[in-house]
Order: structure tokens, then sequence, then C-alpha cells
């Protein structure tokens, strides 16, 4: 909104060319949401106290009973914040940007059906697994129709170390990209089960894809770092930009000892716009190293599930996922954390740093 009022002035008043470069909006998007989340954070939470949208814990994590009645659905506030902040500071006239938007409330909705049904129902049994899925696969299949449908877009699986590798997976494509979108989405909602531990990668993922959304919109770095360019992305670094700062605001009030918990209307858009940026930026199997703590989150569980049931009922963990094994052998909830949040940080680092090697 900001671009197209202010923008234009630039022909009379040099000082407002500022707004033409992606750069200046995406740093002002991060700074308007994470301002907007700090100052609208004690209504929020006040609002979900008054309503009681209080988190339910299970039984077999009794470790975490003294969080019940926290508030949850915190996932508001960042679309909220984000939404608000994409809608001032971006080009609303570039596709790009409003399908970015969809997906990320599309999952949102998803989420929050989710969430809404736990609280209706005073348990932790929301929407059933097949219908979370589909809900998933809907907006997911929607999204990868309407892009798949652009003639610029490349159905080219960019394969990195490898600048001459970059087979054609044509139709294949879209359920490849379903899988990316979909995984992450589970992967962040897995992950998102201590207080800021989901929430950490997610700002380390979200500054790293606002670079590699840059990149890949820039025809002259695309073409330096020989990656991938995408005509018209570049506007989504403005996104990033709001993301993060969306959730550095939602992280004030998320971190231990946590006053806000992100529910599922956080965690699945959180996960699902995160895997639809890496499959915008042709950086789909970079995601695995950008979101290798959620990666790693997944796969405890996937290992806990298919070892119990070959075993007869053992486990390779005390439980899954991986962050519950840690607490119960006796890990500060806060350490924990930590060293998570360290781990992303360096596999975020570790993914910009091979970014030129091809």
């Amino acid at each position: 909104m900001l671009y197209h009022l202010l923008y234009p002035l630039s022909a009379d008043i040099s000082f407002f060319n500022v707004f033409r470069y992606i750069t200046f909006r995406s740093v002002w998007a991060l700074l308007t949401a994470l301002i907007i989340s700090i100052l609208v954070g004690p209504y929020f939470i006040q609002m979900l106290k008054r309503i009681k949208f209080g988190q339910y814990i299970q039984d077999d994590v009794k470790i975490h009973l003294e969080k019940a009645g926290t508030p949850t659905m915190g996932g508001l506030l960042i679309a909220f914040s984000l939404m608000v902040s994409v809608l001032l500071w971006a080009d609303l006239a570039n596709p790009y940007i409003w399908l970015t938007m969809m997906v990320f409330a599309g999952f949102a909705v998803v989420g929050f059906l989710d969430d809404f049904t736990k609280i209706r129902r005073k348990n932790n049994k929301g929407l059933s697994a097949r219908s979370k899925f589909l809900g998933q696969v809907v907006v997911a299949s929607i999204a990868m129709g309407i892009l798949f449908a652009m003639p610029v877009y490349s159905t080219k699986l960019v394969v990195p170390f490898f600048k001459n590798f970059t087979p054609d997976l044509g139709w294949f494509y879209i359920p490849f990209a379903l899988f990316v979108m979909i995984g992450t989405s589970n992967g962040v909602n897995l992950t998102d089960g201590l207080d800021g531990l989901a929430i950490g990668p997610m700002i380390v993922a979200g500054l790293c894809f606002g670079i590699f959304v840059y990149v890949a919109g820039n025809v002259n770095m695309a073409a330096y770092l020989q990656v991938a360019h995408v005509p018209g992305v570049g506007e989504v670094t403005v996104f990033c930009g709001a993301l993060v700062g969306a959730s550095l605001g939602f992280l004030w009030y998320n971190a231990y000892p946590a006053q806000l918990f992100m529910g599922d209307v956080g965690s699945l858009p959180l996960g699902g716009v995160l895997g639809f940026l890496s499959v915008l930026c042709k950086q789909e199997l970079m995601l695995l190293v950008v979101g290798g703590l959620f990666v790693v989150e997944t796969l405890s569980v996937v290992l806990q599930v298919g070892y119990f049931k070959f075993s007869g009922g053992k486990r390779i963990f005390r439980m899954a996922p991986l962050h519950h094994h840690f607490e119960l052998q006796g890990t500060p909830e806060s350490k924990i954390i930590i060293r998570f949040w360290i781990m992303s940080a360096l596999l975020g680092l570790a993914a910009l740093s091979v970014l030129k090697l091809r």
C-alpha cells in the first residue's frame, strides 16, 4: 500500500525513490511486523485468557503440566502482524506476493480448525489426521496449480553442488512440491513442543530464504551465483522480512517461560509457507539444510513409530519428537532450546556458505 502511494511521488520528491528498493521495504516490513507484534501482544494474550483459549497438556508429558492453561493460538498474532506489514510494504501488483500469502492463510485455516476443535472438546484431540492432511493437500495443490500455470516458472530441480545437473520433473514436480510443503508444515508442527523451540529456527530459515528469494529474483545475482532466476519472485523478500519480524515479535512472548503458544494455527502455516518459499526460489533441496532441525525432529518420530511397530513395543528414544527425549534425560528445557537454536543457526550459515558452490 505504501509502495503504491509513495513511490509515484518519487518523480517530484527524490526521497521517495527508496521505495523502489526491495531491500529497503524488506527491512521496514520486518520492523513493522515486529513492532505490531510487541504492541498488540499483551492485548491479544488477555483476549485469549478471557475467552479461555488455553493449552491442553497430554498426560504423557507430565513435566509440562504446569503449562496447562497458557494461552494458545498465538499463530493468529503472527498472521495479523505479518499480513498487515506485507500489505503496507509489498508491491501488491506482484502475483507471487498474493500466492505466498494465500499459502500462509490456507495452512493457517487448517491449523485454526484443528486448534479450535481441541479447545471446544477440552482435550488434545483436534481434527483427525486424515482431515488435517486433506486440508494441507488442498491448499498446497491450489498453490502449485497456480504456480505451475505461470509460463515463467520452471519444473527443473536444482541440485546443490551440480550446476549442470538440473533434471526436469515435468508433471511429477507437483507431487514433489506438495511433499515439500506438507512435510515442512508437519515438521514445524512436531518441533513446536518447547517454549520458543520452533520459532527460533523459523527466524533463521526466514532470513536464509529471504536471501535465496532475493537472489533468485535478481537476474545479475542469479547469474553470478549460478542459481535459477525466477523473474518477479524477488518481491517475496518483503514477505520474508515481515515473516522474520512477526516471528521475532511472537518470540518476545513465547520465550521461556512462555506467555503464549503458537498452536497449529501458527506452526502449520509457518512450515507450509517455508516449504513454498523453497519451491518459489528453486531451493527445495537446500531446505533440508536450512530446516535441518525440523528434518531431524520429524525423522525421530518416524523412526520411533516404525521401530515400535517392527520390534513389538521397543523404543529408540525415551519419547519422540527428539526434544522430549532430552527432557526425559534430565536436560533443562531452556538448555535444549538454546542448543537447538545454535544448531539451527549453524545450519543456516552452512546453507548460505554453499550458495556459490556449483
